[in-house]
């Protein structure tokens, strides 16, 4: 795991932060050792902190608080993801919540520092909970943590629970079942190896997804097809009038505009539709050297 104090500006090399690395039961029982602050002691470090930069008054702010990170990633354990790194995460929220605290709030960095320590470790769930990420937008944020806290209490929801859940996180109730269908599901190894011995489990996707481009022959062909079109169409234009070439080329073969008919007649001082004669003379020409 990453040093949690290289990853925000408050970091420092003369600021260590304790890391749950190694013995995760030495580091818990470590943080629960430091002191907690008193809200005198709290206020006048931060203000040494926010007034004078003072980084040891930052790292005992950050120190004091290592025990609610903790407990905070206690309360996430049920997603399967390791308690140390849940803990890691919630350090670097825990940073970023004393280099933004304000102690003329009247606040206390605890109940400030909650929502940042939170942030972290829902976007480390997020990241990490499955190989696809299962949401993406504000909302499907909120309704990812909020449906799953609600299907441990019910197991899969019935109709009218899911136009509850729909109406309190002011959602579609369509998110609502499509988020529980995500939640449900499970990663699954693309070539997992299969286990003879047993016809109840499912053969990996690889026995039943076909892929056309994993063809060597098949990639070949249509790579020998695309470039005999190629070579077709440039015998075709080198048979071609420079002004019939121009035009096709202008009219067809520009990858970034197309040239009108009357923008090509202003040039070639004719009408629109003498143009449009030898752009029709032309593709015929090429037609008929290309099926020869």
């Amino acid at each position: 795991m990453t040093q949690t104090m290289t990853s925000h500006a408050l970091v420092s090399n003369s600021l260590p932060v304790p890391s749950p690395i190694g013995s995760l039961d030495a580091y818990i029982g470590a943080v629960y050792q430091i002191p907690v602050l008193s809200a005198e002691d709290e206020q006048a470090l931060a203000h040494r902190y926010r007034d004078q930069e003072d980084l040891d008054a930052a790292q005992e702010l950050v120190h004091s608080h290592l025990r609610f990170v903790v407990h905070v990633a206690r309360g996430y354990m049920g997603y399967g993801l390791p308690l140390g790194d849940l803990v890691q995460e919630g350090n670097i929220g825990l940073m970023k919540a004393v280099k933004r605290f304000d102690p003329a709030v009247g606040v206390r960095l605890v109940s400030f520092a909650v929502h940042w320590i939170r942030a972290e470790m829902h976007e480390y769930i997020l990241k990490n909970w499955r190989i696809v990420k299962v949401a993406t937008t504000k909302a499907q944020r909120k309704l990812f943590f909020n449906l799953r806290k609600s299907k441990k209490r019910l197991g899969w929801l019935n109709a009218e629970e899911v136009s509850t859940v729909a109406r309190e996180l002011n959602v579609p109730e369509r998110e609502v079942l499509e988020m529980e269908s995500r939640l449900s599901g499970r990663d699954i190894g693309f070539d997992a190896p299969v286990d003879d011995d047993s016809e109840r489990i499912p053969p990996a996707p690889e026995a039943y997804l076909v892929s056309e481009e994993g063809d060597p022959a098949v990639a070949y062909e249509r790579e020998d097809r695309r470039d005999h079109r190629l070579e077709l169409l440039r015998e075709g234009l080198a048979e071609l009038d420079d002004r019939s070439r121009d035009i096709i080329q202008r009219r067809w073969l520009n990858p970034d505009s197309k040239d009108t008919l009357q923008e090509l007649a202003d040039e070639y001082g004719v009408s629109a539709e003498r143009i449009r004669q030898v752009e029709a003379n032309a593709l015929k020409k090429m037609r008929g050297l290309i099926a020869a």
